[in-house]
């Protein structure tokens, strides 16, 4: 079935549950699921539900969708995305995002959970993306475009809105958060990298690396959206001082970062 009329499918069956229009879209990572807490009048659709939604497979994601406000903000959050490396293909990983621009979103606020190969960097800070390297291989723009979901050749000069970039760091300079700008390069994964591919990454100028985000960054700026990204750095990538990482520790940190994601997120959507 053609994605539009996938969408159409999709939509039906959330606008029967759901009377809001979302204003602003948000993608939780890893670890990362705290602004979920901080939605009023929350109604929550499991991904199971969704027609023609994925499921998500990943420790640590709730993988359900909730509709509600955050200030006075009408949102649309996904507690838990989807991966390259789970099997699915980039048309069913961007998926949601497609839903989200279809409801009305008009701002797509998207995190992660990242290695840091900038020697500035320390496990817990939060980076600001400023910019992206897709090296995963793929893109979920190539086939045939429908004109009715986005343009053929999408502009990337800017993916990443410098007004709401400005913003997140005044926000989190009156909070007193650690904030780095960056690069954040995408691979497919599962695996995490070598010494060498740290050290190539780096030198291509990279300052994280992790397993998502771009897909979802090429078709919200396809769909026309504005898109504001952060990582949290769960672990330190320098090739010299290299440990192998644990998934718990990646954990922990991501939850001990989350008090400052979520005052970061939330008064971001605030004071959109």
């Amino acid at each position: 079935m053609p994605i539009w009329d996938q969408l159409q499918e999709t939509i039906r069956f959330i606008q029967a549950k759901v009377s809001d229009t979302p204003r602003i879209g948000v993608i939780l990572g890893t670890g990362l699921g705290g602004l979920g807490e901080k939605i009023d009048d929350a109604h929550p659709i499991s991904y199971e539900e969704i027609p023609h939604f994925p499921r998500s497979t990943v420790e640590g994601h709730k993988g359900q969708l909730v509709f509600g406000r955050i200030g006075a903000k009408p949102v649309v959050v996904m507690e838990g995305r989807f991966h390259f490396y789970e099997g699915y293909s980039l048309a069913q990983v961007t998926y949601p995002v497609r839903v989200m621009r279809a409801l009305g979103a008009e701002v797509l606020i998207v995190s992660n959970a990242a290695g840091g190969m900038n020697p500035k960097f320390t496990a817990g800070d939060l980076m600001v993306i400023a910019d992206q390297i897709n090296l995963m291989g793929v893109n979920p723009l190539t086939g045939p475009n429908d004109d009715r979901l986005g343009i053929r050749f999408p502009d990337m000069s800017a993916p990443y809105d410098q007004k709401l970039i400005g913003l997140a760091e005044r926000i989190a300079k009156a909070a007193g958060i650690r904030l780095h700008r960056g690069v954040y390069a995408a691979v497919t994964g599962p695996n995490l990298e070598t010494r060498a591919e740290y050290r190539f990454l780096r030198g291509i100028g990279a300052d994280a690396v992790g397993m998502s985000t771009v897909p979802e960054v090429l078709t919200a700026v396809h769909g026309g959206m504005r898109v504001f990204g952060v990582s949290c750095i769960t672990d330190v990538c320098i090739p010299e001082t290299l440990k192998p990482a644990l998934l718990e520790e990646i954990l922990r940190v991501a939850k001990e970062a989350k008090p400052r994601l979520t005052h970061l997120v939330s008064q971001l959507i605030e004071q959109l």
